[in-house]
Protein backbone atom coordinates (compact mmCIF):
# COMPACT_ATOMS: atom_id res chain seq x y z
CA UNK A 1 0.00 0.00 0.00
CA UNK A 2 1.30 3.47 -0.92
CA UNK A 3 1.04 5.64 2.18
CA UNK A 4 2.22 9.22 2.71
CA UNK A 5 4.46 10.18 5.61
CA UNK A 6 1.79 12.49 7.01
CA UNK A 7 -0.82 9.74 7.25
CA UNK A 8 1.72 7.40 8.81
CA UNK A 9 2.62 10.00 11.43
CA UNK A 10 -1.04 10.70 12.22
CA UNK A 11 -1.76 6.99 12.59
CA UNK A 12 1.29 6.54 14.79
CA UNK A 13 0.24 9.45 17.00
CA UNK A 14 -3.24 8.00 17.52
CA UNK A 15 -1.88 4.52 18.24
CA UNK A 16 0.63 6.00 20.71
CA UNK A 17 -2.14 7.90 22.47
CA UNK A 18 -4.21 4.71 22.70
CA UNK A 19 -1.29 2.94 24.32
CA UNK A 20 -0.73 5.74 26.81
CA UNK A 21 -4.41 5.80 27.70
CA UNK A 22 -4.34 2.18 28.72
CA UNK A 23 -1.64 2.37 31.37
CA UNK A 24 -0.29 4.43 34.22
CA UNK A 25 -1.57 7.83 35.36
CA UNK A 26 -3.82 10.02 33.23
CA UNK A 27 -1.73 11.05 30.21
CA UNK A 28 -1.43 14.45 28.62
CA UNK A 29 -4.21 14.86 26.01
CA UNK A 30 -3.18 14.21 22.44
CA UNK A 31 -2.80 17.52 20.56
CA UNK A 32 -5.49 18.14 17.96
CA UNK A 33 -2.93 19.04 15.29
CA UNK A 34 -0.77 16.19 14.12
CA UNK A 35 2.89 16.68 13.19
CA UNK A 36 3.41 17.66 9.57
CA UNK A 37 6.45 15.92 8.08
CA UNK A 38 7.68 16.26 4.50
CA UNK A 39 4.69 15.67 2.19
CA UNK A 40 6.49 13.40 -0.28
CA UNK A 41 4.56 10.16 -0.73
CA UNK A 42 6.68 7.12 0.08
CA UNK A 43 6.04 3.42 -0.37
CA UNK A 44 6.09 1.99 3.13
CA UNK A 45 4.64 -1.13 4.73
CA UNK A 46 1.16 -0.74 6.11
CA UNK A 47 1.35 -0.48 9.90
CA UNK A 48 -0.47 -3.21 11.74
CA UNK A 49 -3.28 -1.46 13.56
CA UNK A 50 -5.75 -3.98 14.79
CA UNK A 51 -8.61 -2.27 16.57
CA UNK A 52 -9.16 -3.75 19.99
CA UNK A 53 -12.00 -3.02 22.31
CA UNK A 54 -12.26 -1.72 24.91
CA UNK A 55 -10.00 1.14 23.86
CA UNK A 56 -9.42 4.82 24.57
CA UNK A 57 -8.78 7.71 22.18
CA UNK A 58 -8.45 11.49 22.41
CA UNK A 59 -10.88 13.71 20.54
CA UNK A 60 -10.43 17.23 19.15
CA UNK A 61 -11.35 18.82 22.47
CA UNK A 62 -8.54 16.93 24.15
CA UNK A 63 -10.99 14.63 25.93
CA UNK A 64 -10.04 11.04 26.70
CA UNK A 65 -12.90 8.90 25.39
CA UNK A 66 -13.27 5.30 26.54
CA UNK A 67 -15.01 3.00 24.07
CA UNK A 68 -16.15 -0.21 25.72
CA UNK A 69 -16.91 -2.27 22.62
CA UNK A 70 -17.02 -2.10 18.85
CA UNK A 71 -19.87 0.36 18.17
CA UNK A 72 -22.87 -1.21 16.48
CA UNK A 73 -25.28 1.71 16.95
CA UNK A 74 -23.85 5.13 16.09
CA UNK A 75 -25.41 8.59 16.17
CA UNK A 76 -24.01 11.52 14.19
CA UNK A 77 -24.61 15.09 15.34
CA UNK A 78 -23.27 16.77 12.18
CA UNK A 79 -23.57 16.19 8.41
CA UNK A 80 -19.77 15.98 8.11
CA UNK A 81 -19.64 13.16 10.66
CA UNK A 82 -22.39 11.32 8.82
CA UNK A 83 -20.39 11.55 5.59
CA UNK A 84 -17.35 10.13 7.39
CA UNK A 85 -19.34 7.21 8.80
CA UNK A 86 -20.85 6.30 5.42
CA UNK A 87 -17.46 6.60 3.73
CA UNK A 88 -16.13 4.11 6.27
CA UNK A 89 -18.87 1.68 5.25
CA UNK A 90 -20.81 2.16 8.48
CA UNK A 91 -24.11 3.32 7.02
CA UNK A 92 -25.95 0.30 8.40
CA UNK A 93 -24.71 1.13 11.90
CA UNK A 94 -25.86 4.76 11.80
CA UNK A 95 -29.13 5.03 13.74
CA UNK A 96 -29.47 8.80 14.11
CA UNK A 97 -28.51 11.95 12.17
CA UNK A 98 -29.47 15.64 11.88
CA UNK A 99 -32.22 17.16 9.77
CA UNK A 100 -29.50 18.77 7.61
CA UNK A 101 -27.99 15.46 6.53
CA UNK A 102 -28.43 15.03 2.78
CA UNK A 103 -25.35 13.07 1.70
CA UNK A 104 -25.23 10.29 0.87
CA UNK A 105 -28.88 9.87 -0.08
CA UNK A 106 -29.27 6.96 2.35
CA UNK A 107 -28.66 9.34 5.25
CA UNK A 108 -31.97 11.07 4.59
CA UNK A 109 -33.91 8.02 5.76
CA UNK A 110 -32.20 7.83 9.15
CA UNK A 111 -33.89 8.90 12.37
CA UNK A 112 -33.50 12.65 12.99
CA UNK A 113 -32.11 13.47 16.43
CA UNK A 114 -31.08 17.08 15.75
CA UNK A 115 -33.32 19.75 14.24
CA UNK A 116 -32.07 23.29 13.59
CA UNK A 117 -29.20 22.67 15.97
CA UNK A 118 -31.38 21.45 18.83
CA UNK A 119 -30.76 17.94 20.17
CA UNK A 120 -33.67 15.64 20.95
CA UNK A 121 -32.22 14.06 24.07
CA UNK A 122 -35.10 11.66 24.61
CA UNK A 123 -34.85 10.29 21.08
CA UNK A 124 -31.08 9.91 21.39
CA UNK A 125 -31.44 7.88 24.59
CA UNK A 126 -34.20 5.74 23.05
CA UNK A 127 -31.92 4.80 20.14
CA UNK A 128 -29.42 3.28 22.61
CA UNK A 129 -26.23 4.38 20.82
CA UNK A 130 -22.86 2.77 21.54
CA UNK A 131 -21.12 5.87 20.18
CA UNK A 132 -22.12 9.46 19.44
CA UNK A 133 -20.01 11.52 17.04
CA UNK A 134 -20.40 15.17 18.04
CA UNK A 135 -18.86 18.18 16.29
CA UNK A 136 -17.69 21.73 16.88
CA UNK A 137 -21.26 22.94 16.39
CA UNK A 138 -22.36 20.74 19.30
CA UNK A 139 -22.46 22.79 22.48
CA UNK A 140 -20.29 21.80 25.43
CA UNK A 141 -23.44 21.72 27.56
CA UNK A 142 -25.04 19.17 25.23
CA UNK A 143 -21.91 17.00 25.33
CA UNK A 144 -21.88 17.21 29.12
CA UNK A 145 -25.55 16.22 29.36
CA UNK A 146 -25.03 13.23 27.07
CA UNK A 147 -22.07 12.09 29.16
CA UNK A 148 -24.14 12.42 32.33
CA UNK A 149 -26.52 9.94 30.70
CA UNK A 150 -23.56 7.52 30.46
CA UNK A 151 -23.37 7.84 26.67
CA UNK A 152 -20.03 7.70 24.84
CA UNK A 153 -19.34 10.95 22.96
CA UNK A 154 -16.42 11.57 20.60
CA UNK A 155 -16.02 15.17 19.36
CA UNK A 156 -14.61 15.85 15.88
CA UNK A 157 -13.86 19.57 15.60
CA UNK A 158 -11.16 20.07 12.94
CA UNK A 159 -9.85 23.52 12.08
CA UNK A 160 -7.80 22.65 9.01
CA UNK A 161 -7.30 19.99 6.35
CA UNK A 162 -4.60 18.15 8.29
CA UNK A 163 -6.93 17.62 11.25
CA UNK A 164 -9.80 16.56 8.99
CA UNK A 165 -7.56 13.79 7.67
CA UNK A 166 -6.55 12.91 11.24
CA UNK A 167 -10.21 12.81 12.32
CA UNK A 168 -11.11 10.30 9.63
CA UNK A 169 -8.40 8.01 10.98
CA UNK A 170 -9.59 8.71 14.53
CA UNK A 171 -13.16 7.80 13.59
CA UNK A 172 -11.83 4.61 12.03
CA UNK A 173 -9.99 3.63 15.20
CA UNK A 174 -13.07 4.40 17.31
CA UNK A 175 -15.36 2.30 15.12
CA UNK A 176 -13.09 -0.61 14.27
CA UNK A 177 -12.56 0.47 10.65
CA UNK A 178 -8.93 1.62 10.76
CA UNK A 179 -7.94 -0.01 7.48
CA UNK A 180 -10.64 1.76 5.45
CA UNK A 181 -10.05 5.04 7.29
CA UNK A 182 -6.34 4.94 6.52
CA UNK A 183 -7.05 4.22 2.84
CA UNK A 184 -9.42 7.20 2.61
CA UNK A 185 -7.09 9.52 4.52
CA UNK A 186 -4.11 8.57 2.38
CA UNK A 187 -6.03 9.25 -0.84
CA UNK A 188 -7.15 12.63 0.50
CA UNK A 189 -3.64 13.53 1.59
CA UNK A 190 -2.06 12.66 -1.75
CA UNK A 191 -4.63 14.76 -3.64
CA UNK A 192 -4.14 17.62 -1.18
CA UNK A 193 -0.37 17.56 -1.62
CA UNK A 194 -0.73 17.49 -5.41
CA UNK A 195 -2.97 20.56 -5.33
CA UNK A 196 -0.75 22.36 -2.85
CA UNK A 197 2.29 21.76 -5.06
CA UNK A 198 0.47 23.45 -7.95
CA UNK A 199 -0.59 26.40 -5.80
CA UNK A 200 3.01 27.04 -4.77
CA UNK A 201 3.80 27.92 -8.38
CA UNK A 202 1.38 30.87 -8.60
CA UNK A 203 2.52 34.45 -8.10
CA UNK A 204 -0.85 36.18 -7.69
CA UNK A 205 -3.55 35.95 -5.02
CA UNK A 206 -6.88 37.11 -6.43
CA UNK A 207 -9.20 38.87 -4.00
CA UNK A 208 -12.32 36.76 -3.43
CA UNK A 209 -15.72 37.57 -1.94
CA UNK A 210 -17.36 34.35 -0.72
CA UNK A 211 -21.11 34.76 -0.28
CA UNK A 212 -22.83 32.62 2.34
CA UNK A 213 -26.34 34.03 2.55
CA UNK A 214 -28.00 36.79 0.53
CA UNK A 215 -31.38 36.82 2.23
CA UNK A 216 -30.71 40.55 2.34
CA UNK A 217 -28.91 41.18 -0.98
CA UNK A 218 -27.79 44.63 0.19
CA UNK A 219 -25.96 43.06 3.13
CA UNK A 220 -25.10 39.43 2.36
CA UNK A 221 -23.23 37.30 4.85
CA UNK A 222 -19.67 36.30 4.09
CA UNK A 223 -16.77 34.54 5.82
CA UNK A 224 -14.46 36.50 8.08
CA UNK A 225 -11.14 35.66 9.75
CA UNK A 226 -11.16 32.36 11.64
CA UNK A 227 -13.93 30.87 9.54
CA UNK A 228 -13.03 27.49 8.05
CA UNK A 229 -13.87 28.70 4.55
CA UNK A 230 -11.57 31.70 5.07
CA UNK A 231 -8.82 29.17 5.79
CA UNK A 232 -9.75 27.23 2.64
CA UNK A 233 -9.59 30.39 0.51
CA UNK A 234 -6.11 31.18 1.79
CA UNK A 235 -4.96 27.62 1.14
CA UNK A 236 -6.36 27.89 -2.40
CA UNK A 237 -4.13 30.88 -3.09
CA UNK A 238 -6.71 33.63 -2.64
CA UNK A 239 -7.08 36.77 -0.54
CA UNK A 240 -10.35 37.08 1.37
CA UNK A 241 -12.14 40.35 0.58
CA UNK A 242 -13.56 40.19 4.12
CA UNK A 243 -10.20 39.64 5.81
CA UNK A 244 -10.81 42.79 7.87
CA UNK A 245 -14.22 41.69 9.15
CA UNK A 246 -14.67 41.48 12.92
CA UNK A 247 -16.64 38.23 12.91
CA UNK A 248 -16.33 34.77 11.36
CA UNK A 249 -19.80 35.23 9.81
CA UNK A 250 -20.05 38.86 8.80
CA UNK A 251 -22.55 41.06 7.00
CA UNK A 252 -20.99 42.90 4.09
CA UNK A 253 -22.62 46.04 2.71
CA UNK A 254 -22.71 46.94 -0.96
CA UNK A 255 -20.59 49.99 -0.17
CA UNK A 256 -17.91 47.85 1.47
CA UNK A 257 -17.98 45.40 -1.42
CA UNK A 258 -17.47 48.20 -3.94
CA UNK A 259 -14.62 49.50 -1.80
CA UNK A 260 -12.93 46.08 -1.63
CA UNK A 261 -13.62 45.50 -5.36
CA UNK A 262 -12.94 41.74 -5.43
CA UNK A 263 -11.58 40.00 -8.51
CA UNK A 264 -13.89 37.02 -8.00
CA UNK A 265 -17.21 36.34 -6.31
CA UNK A 266 -17.99 32.78 -5.22
CA UNK A 267 -21.60 31.91 -4.46
CA UNK A 268 -21.76 29.49 -1.55
CA UNK A 269 -25.52 30.07 -1.55
CA UNK A 270 -26.00 28.87 -5.14
CA UNK A 271 -27.85 25.80 -3.84
CA UNK A 272 -30.59 28.23 -2.75
CA UNK A 273 -31.24 29.77 -6.15
CA UNK A 274 -28.63 32.53 -6.19
CA UNK A 275 -27.09 32.85 -9.68
CA UNK A 276 -24.50 35.07 -11.38
CA UNK A 277 -27.41 36.75 -13.20
CA UNK A 278 -29.27 37.56 -9.97
CA UNK A 279 -26.04 38.95 -8.49
CA UNK A 280 -25.51 41.17 -11.53
CA UNK A 281 -29.02 42.57 -11.09
CA UNK A 282 -28.40 43.79 -7.53
CA UNK A 283 -28.27 47.59 -7.19
CA UNK A 284 -24.71 48.85 -7.07
CA UNK A 285 -23.06 45.50 -7.74
CA UNK A 286 -22.41 46.39 -11.38
CA UNK A 287 -19.56 48.59 -10.10
CA UNK A 288 -17.65 45.59 -8.74
CA UNK A 289 -14.77 44.26 -10.85
CA UNK A 290 -15.87 40.62 -10.51
CA UNK A 291 -19.36 41.43 -11.77
CA UNK A 292 -18.10 43.63 -14.62
CA UNK A 293 -15.74 40.85 -15.75
CA UNK A 294 -18.28 38.05 -15.40
CA UNK A 295 -16.17 36.43 -12.68
CA UNK A 296 -19.06 35.26 -10.48
CA UNK A 297 -19.05 31.52 -9.83
CA UNK A 298 -21.47 29.13 -8.11
CA UNK A 299 -20.07 26.38 -5.89
CA UNK A 300 -21.58 23.50 -3.93
CA UNK A 301 -21.12 24.86 -0.42
CA UNK A 302 -21.51 21.41 1.16
CA UNK A 303 -18.21 20.42 -0.44
CA UNK A 304 -16.40 23.41 1.04
CA UNK A 305 -17.99 23.78 4.46
CA UNK A 306 -18.30 20.17 5.66
CA UNK A 307 -15.06 18.83 7.16
CA UNK A 308 -15.40 15.30 5.86
CA UNK A 309 -14.16 13.02 3.05
CA UNK A 310 -15.42 15.31 0.27
CA UNK A 311 -13.54 18.37 1.55
CA UNK A 312 -10.67 17.71 -0.86
CA UNK A 313 -13.15 17.87 -3.75
CA UNK A 314 -14.33 21.20 -2.37
CA UNK A 315 -10.76 22.42 -2.07
CA UNK A 316 -10.09 21.43 -5.68
CA UNK A 317 -13.25 23.26 -6.79
CA UNK A 318 -12.02 26.41 -5.04
CA UNK A 319 -8.56 26.15 -6.60
CA UNK A 320 -10.10 25.74 -10.07
CA UNK A 321 -12.06 28.97 -9.58
CA UNK A 322 -9.23 30.96 -8.01
CA UNK A 323 -6.43 29.69 -10.26
CA UNK A 324 -7.94 28.13 -13.42
CA UNK A 325 -4.58 28.55 -15.15
CA UNK A 326 -3.26 25.63 -13.09
CA UNK A 327 -5.63 23.25 -14.89
CA UNK A 328 -5.11 24.31 -18.51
Amino acid sequence: MRMSNRVLSILAAIVLAMGMAGCGPTPTPEPTRAPTPAPTATTLPTPTVKPEFPTSVYDDWGRKVDIAKKPERIISLAPSNTEILFALGLGDRVVGVTNADDYPTQAKSKEKVVSLGKLNQEKIVALKPDLILAAGITSKDDVKRLEELKLTVLVLDPKDLDVIIRDIILAGVATGTSKEATRIADGMNQKFESLRARIKTVSTKPKVFYELDATNPAKPYTVGPGNFIDYMLQMAGATNAAAGAKAMWAEFSTEELVKQDPDLIILGDSNYGITPASVKARPGWDKVKAVKNGAVYPIDDTLVSRPGPRIIDGFEALVKIVHPELFR
